[in-house]
């Protein structure tokens, strides 16, 4: 009997669905008080940079993807770029290592937002209350995704409707209940432009508008069940990053028109921190508390809809690696029926269940991005040039514009986000101390490089080559 595949059974309406409820997750409406905070008046100005480096990256998340169109990923981008044999396998194997914390960290951060907006419907007053919604959230996700990729593509494209349905009511609501000016160049005039964008406010602000806008390669992690993919996965990458940058850009604005940036930053100094639910407020500033109730649950729903495409993606990550003998085997596995990775989607799950009822959300967003930027970001774009050289660009289907320069940009960028994260004051058996999340990147990077020569030693596989 013949061992079940992955099928093609996704075009471009529902690719592009899940790439945007992936990017429109919890994200944006936990973000945009803080960035208010960060930037004051200029906060429009950190979306637009959180839009150009997706834009700017996306274009190299393109090439690779409709060249190389398999489930994975950056998994597979990485192998090729650095050698299938040698360096490839390194690459790969530390950002499917990776993969095993921070795609559960992303899962983390998702239902713990959704956990903090659940807490204007329902005052959730005891520590544990917030982690059992959490918690919930995610073995939901769980058994939701324990089904066929045709399934999940129906239901990923009636989430979208959801996703766009929230944002459009909110971007009418402050267009028709406009208050406050809202700087859309930088205030002091162009002049101004380069002091901010290298301030360390933009720094932190920029970190927080990236997180809001990763997803727009969620599709890549299904290449091998796109159809068409050297037309579609381009296309779906820049539909959905045009689509949510404009999205942002007009619900920020239009939430600064009713809740002033001044008003914000009085709101964090305080004891009573109402910009946590400031999507809430704002609704029932404009149409009163029902209005309020039902758009609470409406971000609750966006919120839901994102985890589901993450874990969607990120599941197919492990089991692309071990289907190609460089990971544990039990990862290769498929549902006998339904024809997915399932003990990828449970692990990631389990592991993302257990994050949700450790870690505080601005401690997993912070976390998330710099394990991400080193290996991921910052390799993939070498390992684009790298493949260029090696291979040709004869036979590319889709070709960046202005190569070489998009890569530059998006590597010098990467690298100014990572350092620009800031640490987080810990407390360990009464021993308080930074950590500081760049240190703890390359740590795991680390361990994830003995862990490779481990299983390379093992596997009689370079740099333990058996003669």
């Amino acid at each position: 009997m013949s061992q079940p595949t992955l099928q093609r059974r996704l075009g471009l309406v529902q690719a592009t669905a899940l790439n945007m409820i992936d990017m429109v997750g919890i994200g944006p409406f936990v973000t945009l008080p803080l960035v208010m905070g960060f930037m004051g008046p200029n906060f429009l100005l950190a979306w637009l940079v959180g839009a150009a480096l997706a834009a700017v990256d996306g274009l190299i998340w393109s090439e690779l993807g409709a060249a190389y169109p398999e489930a994975g990923g950056s998994y597979r981008f990485l192998k090729l770029a650095y050698g299938e044999q040698k360096w490839g396998r390194y690459m790969s194997f530390l950002y499917v290592w990776q993969t095993l914390i921070q795609s559960p960290l992303v899962l983390a951060s998702g239902a713990i937002g959704f956990a903090q907006y659940f807490g204007y419907l329902v005052p959730l007053t005891e520590w544990w209350q917030p982690k059992l919604v959490a918690g919930t959230v995610v073995l939901l996700l769980i058994a939701l995704l324990y089904r066929r990729i045709e399934d999940i593509g129906k239901l990923g494209v009636a989430l979208w409707v959801g996703v766009l349905s929230l944002m459009a009511w909110l971007i009418f609501g402050g267009l028709t209940h406009a208050n406050h000016p809202v700087a859309v160049l930088p205030v002091g005039g162009v002049g101004a432009l380069p002091g901010l964008l290298i301030s360390a406010a933009m720094g932190q602000a920029a970190v927080k508008t990236i997180y809001s806008y990763l997803g727009y390669y969620n599709v890549c992690h299904l290449g091998a069940e796109i159809k068409g993919p050297e037309k579609v996965i381009p296309r779906s990458i820049f539909l959905s990053i045009l689509g949510i940058a404009a999205l942002y850009l007009l619900l920020n604005w239009s939430v600064g028109t009713v809740i002033g940036w001044e008003e914000v930053r009085g709101w964090q100094a305080g004891t009573s921190d109402k910009s946590q639910f400031i999507i809430s407020v704002f609704m029932e500033r404009l149409y009163g508390p029902a209005a309020a109730t039902v758009a609470t649950g409406m971000v609750l729903l966006v919120a839901f809809a994102s985890l589901f495409a993450v874990l969607l993606g990120y599941s197919r990550i492990p089991y692309a690696a071990a289907a190609d003998g460089e990971f544990l085997p039990v990862f290769a596995k498929l549902h006998p029926t339904k024809h997915f990775p399932y003990v990828s989607l449970l692990l990631l799950g389990g592991v993302g269940f257990v994050f949700s009822l450790l870690f505080r959300l601005g401690e997993v967003i912070s976390a998330i991005l710099a394990m991400r930027i080193l290996v991921q970001f910052v390799g993939q774009a070498v390992g684009l040039v790298l493949l260029r050289r090696r291979r040709g660009t004869g036979a590319l289907p889709f070709k960046m514009p202005l190569y070489p320069l998009p890569v530059v940009l998006a590597i010098i960028v990467w690298l100014f986000v990572f350092a620009g994260i800031a640490p987080v004051e810990v407390s360990l058996g009464g021993v308080a101390f930074k950590l500081y999340f760049q240190v703890a990147a390359v740590g795991m990077m680390a361990l994830g490089t003995g862990a490779f020569l481990l299983w390379s030693k093992q596997q009689g596989k370079w740099p333990y080559e058996r003669p």
